[in-house]
């Protein structure tokens, strides 16, 4: 584990697993849902983790790269989807490290995606930053996509808002279809429970507020300043209590299932890095006590 402390915050940090982030907490009481001890940050409600090389789902792991269709592992095989990425599951290196602050990276290869990814985070006594990046190691031009899926608390009470200009609906499979111009996200228990939805034309800011006056607000940039996922289990599922639930605010780099849907991504598709090339988001996290 790799410990950040800034104040009264704390960050908790596993390389070896996906440079997860199993505990976000502000004077001893959670930001982000916290990782039990010997649970997988990568199963379970909670924590805090990196999508990539894409986010969110790819219909029965298609994906092309230069003119090649290929089919990556699908790992939800009742949607018969792929499910944010694999970068994930790979243990990463800690380049440098401080009482504050830390670089991670890893590298990857696994067809049709080459390169190396690089997260950033540094901790304040208000706020965590937080950037990840991805490189294209490989010979071709490919689609890449990248996303930070955080789990929130969300007691009963909980407001969400975000300025949003396009809604998605969802098939039965949680794909994405007939995305419509909405009013963005303002509301509370009625509104969030039950959403696994994605938005766009979002501003890149979305605040969470809860029921005791605390909250967080998120604001993004670079390649996360458009497109947002909000997912929101309804109370009681996966073991959760009545009493207490989660949210997902999580910032994307593109609409679910991009590759493969064009009305997805007319608003919001996967970037085609040449050989060599970068892709990048950041992502601000404010907190209110």
């Amino acid at each position: 584990m790799l410990t950040l402390r800034a104040g009264d915050a704390v960050a908790v940090l596993r390389p070896d697993l996906g440079a997860a982030m199993t505990r976000l907490d502000l004077d001893g009481r959670p930001l982000i849902v916290p990782v039990p001890d010997g649970a997988d940050p990568n199963a379970g409600f909670h924590g805090a983790y990196v999508m990539a090389p894409w986010t969110n789902r790819l219909d029965a792991g298609r994906i092309a790269v230069a003119g090649i269709e290929h089919r990556v592992p699908v790992n939800r095989p009742d949607e018969n989807t792929a499910l944010h990425g694999f970068l994930r599951y790979l243990p990463w290196s800690v380049e440098t490290a401080g009482p504050d602050h830390a670089v991670l990276g890893c590298t990857f290869d696994r067809t049709p995606f080459a390169g190396a990814a690089r997260v950033e985070l540094r901790l304040a006594p208000d706020h965590l930053a937080l950037s990840l990046s991805l490189t294209n190691g490989g010979a071709v031009p490919t689609p890449m996509g990248l996303g930070w899926h955080p789990f929130f608390p969300r007691p009963a009470g909980t407001r969400l808002r975000a300025a949003t200009r396009i809604v998605f609906g969802r098939d039965g499979r949680t794909l994405p279809v007939a995305p419509r111009p909405c009013a963005g996200l303002n509301g509370g228990d009625a509104v969030l429970d039950g959403l696994d939805t994605h938005f766009a034309g979002w501003d890149g800011v979305a605040r969470i507020d809860w029921p005791d006056g605390r909250g967080v607000t998120l604001r993004a940039s670079g390649a996360w300043a458009a497109n947002l996922q909000v997912f929101a289990p309804r109370l009681g599922r996966g073991g959760l209590s009545t009493a207490a639930g989660v949210i997902a605010v999580e910032p994307v780099s593109h609409a679910p299932d991009a590759p493969n849907r064009p009305a997805a991504a007319a608003h919001g598709a996967m970037h085609v890095l040449p050989p060599g090339s970068s892709i990048d988001g950041s992502l601000m996290i404010h907190w209110r006590s």
